[in-house]
């Protein structure tokens, strides 16, 4: 462990440039104290490694100087071929660049691992996009990759819900979301979301783009994630629900799911349980419940029971069998 815990450090040092004791101890997951004696350690083992101190300061490797020591484990050679699994690394053109990785990689391991490496394509897959969908055109992906990787300023034309508008943007980072990518990019300094699909046109600036300091990708994801389902939950529906309706209730979305898992299941064949389930707005909820009947009841609110009782009744209209008023 501390052997890997060294080599970890020269990597660390090699790759990111100058680290405080801190930031070094942090990716490590170890006490500074341990990283001090783990720093003494490779010094008395002849590598190059000095501190300087100050604000600014921290620990750094000899320039020029880079550890030849480029071992993999075997599950560390298998990790690096899951990475390029499936068809993201084709949409950003980066397709052949992981295949020869791949070859480079394979070349380098022992022979009894070779095998090892290799079986990880032939029994594992990649699909990223959801069921009875297809994946999005995005003909612009690339070149939004191209100002992402390069960190120059981007400028889009881009169809929103409001319209269309134009935008100079500095690229923060990429996301893959359930098959759709997403481009995270600053605009006046502050990070927002673009669907890449909906990018009409995109070309590259030759001005740098500027990233905020410490901006974090993954952070920032989840955070909009969460405010995301904050602002468009504005209301909340009581149902009662089979074992069967709660199981079809998961996949109504995370938000659901959630109160479904804090639900006991019902005792007894025709048992309901009653569940709490945010949504987006009454009309959007009918629709969505509707269709789990009647294996889900709505219970509340009445207005969303009436919207309900009203779209069976046209529905009946339209085929031919009428809905009581008794049944509001």
């Amino acid at each position: 462990m501390r052997a890997s815990r060294l080599l970890s450090i020269q990597m660390l040092l090699q790759t990111r440039g100058r680290l405080s004791a801190r930031a070094l101890a942090g990716a490590l997951n170890v006490s500074v104290r341990t990283l001090y004696r783990d720093v003494d350690q490779l010094g008395a083992a002849g590598v190059p490694i000095y501190a300087e101190h100050g604000r600014s300061g921290g620990y750094q490797l000899m320039q020029g100087w880079k550890t030849t020591l480029t071992g993999f484990t075997p599950s560390e050679a298998q990790a690096v071929f899951m990475s390029g699994l499936g068809g993201p690394a084709a949409d950003l053109g980066l397709a052949d660049q992981v295949r020869d990785a791949q070859l480079k990689l394979l070349a380098s391991l022992p022979s009894a691992w070779r095998e090892d490496a290799q079986r990880i394509a032939a029994r594992f897959h990649l699909d990223p996009v959801e069921w009875y969908r297809e994946a999005e055109p995005v003909p612009h992906l690339a070149a939004v990759a191209s100002a992402v990787w390069g960190e120059r300023q981007l400028s889009i034309r881009y169809e929103s819900w409001t319209g269309t508008r134009e935008r100079v943007l500095h690229p923060l980072g990429l996301v893959l979301k359930a098959g759709a990518w997403y481009l995270v990019a600053a605009l006046d300094g502050r990070a927002q979301t673009y669907r890449v699909s909906n990018i009409l046109s995109a070309s590259t600036l030759d001005a740098p783009s500027r990233r905020p300091a410490r901006f974090d990708l993954p952070a920032y994801w989840a955070e909009s994630i969460r405010r995301f389902e904050t602002q468009i939950y504005r209301g909340h529906a009581t149902v009662l629900a089979t074992a069967a309706g709660l199981k079809a209730l998961r996949h109504l979305g995370s938000a659901a799911a959630r109160a479904v898992a804090a639900t006991a299941l019902p005792e007894g064949r025709d048992a309901r349980a009653r569940v709490r389930i945010p949504i987006e707005s009454i009309e959007h909820a009918t629709g969505q419940l509707l269709r789990l009947a009647p294996e889900v009841e709505i219970v509340a609110p009445a207005a969303l029971r009436r919207a309900t009782v009203d779209r069976l009744r046209r529905i009946g209209r339209l085929y031919g069998a009428g809905v009581p008023r008794t049944a509001r």
